[in-house]
């Protein structure tokens, strides 16, 4: 493991999630995972502005910090999936509020100009 030149803080609950879920496609992944979908090639159709590379990257820190289970089926080409853990569904409360405070925001058209600068 590459040693960091700045260590992690996490002696709060926000630096904590964050390093969970800190992640441009983390949240996005869990949710997606949440909703039943459930392989890479499924979650890279879902995000397609993210690489390949990225969302391996993104599945295993997940995997790590015990959000995320892979399971590997014995089949021949290899099937992988992915599935939430008691601490991922934990999660989803937080992923959900999340979701709900950006579909809000989407819908407030004081906002709507700077959602369509963002976007192009």
């Amino acid at each position: 493991m590459q040693e960091r030149k700045i260590p992690k803080d996490l002696t709060c609950g926000m630096s904590m999630i964050m390093d969970i879920i800190g992640g441009k496609w983390k949240p996005c992944l869990i949710f997606n995972i949440s909703q039943g979908y459930r392989r890479p090639s499924q979650l890279q159709r879902l995000n397609p502005k993210a690489t390949r590379r990225v969302l391996n990257q993104q599945l295993k820190e997940l995997e790590e910090h015990g959000v995320l289970r892979r399971v590997v089926y014995a089949e021949l080409p290899l099937k992988v999936e992915y599935f939430l853990t008691e601490i991922g569904e934990s999660l989803m409360p937080v992923i959900r509020t999340m979701d709900n405070w950006g579909s809000q925001y989407l819908k407030d058209p004081y906002h709507l100009p700077m959602v369509r600068e963002m976007a192009s």
